[in-house]
């Protein structure tokens, strides 16, 4: 199983993330779009990174928005996983 993050941790990683904060035991950004099919098309990129990642997240898609959270199930918290993650959908915007 991976290893929690401490809260310091945490914190070091979210400062190379900008937009990206910890809510709870979950790491979690709000992306906007100028229209809802930009957001469906961002919601299938990020479908496709986490399953090569073999780690998937939790993704809320609304109108012109998408809300992705990442928390590690297993570990029941943040891990290095997630920020991994999180690194590659910014590469997808």
């Amino acid at each position: 199983m991976p290893e929690l993050l401490t809260p310091e941790e945490v914190q070091k990683n979210l400062t190379q993330l900008p937009g990206w904060a910890q809510s709870g035991n979950a790491i979690i950004r709000t992306y906007s779009f100028k229209a809802y099919l930009d957001g469906v098309g961002f919601v299938n990129r990020v479908a496709s990174a986490a399953e090569a990642a073999d780690h998937h997240p939790d993704i809320a898609l609304g109108y012109k928005q998408v809300v992705v959270t990442l928390t590690t199930h297993s570990a029941n918290g943040i891990t290095k996983k997630d920020f991994d993650l999180a690194t590659d959908i910014e590469a997808l915007v």
